[in-house]
């Protein structure tokens, strides 16, 4: 039998996200842009959303006069990314 597949993470743009944090554990909103090639708005949108859930923290402010935001992943967004990975590895095993 299939597991659902988490709905926040089965998004492209927010399994980009995810998926960048795993490797990193921080990164910029820039950076994020740059790697995803989003609009502002719609990253912002997608981050909005994995922030409410917890699955990562935005941290803003100000870096040489310059607005920056920080985000991180959390333990929380850790293993839903683990159990998302896993989830789908099952749907390749007979």
């Amino acid at each position: 039998m299939f597991k659902d597949l988490d709905p926040l993470l089965h998004s492209q743009l927010r399994l980009m996200i995810m998926s960048v944090l795993i490797a990193n554990q921080e990164t910029t909103f820039n950076d994020l842009k740059e790697i995803s090639k989003a609009t502002s708005g719609n990253l912002s949108i997608q981050i909005k959303k994995l922030h409410e859930v917890q699955y990562i923290e935005v941290e803003k402010g100000y870096k040489e006069n310059y607005p920056h935001t920080s985000i991180k992943i959390t333990e929380k967004g850790i293993k839903a990314f683990e159990q998302y990975i896993n989830d789908l590895q099952s749907y390749l095993k007979p």
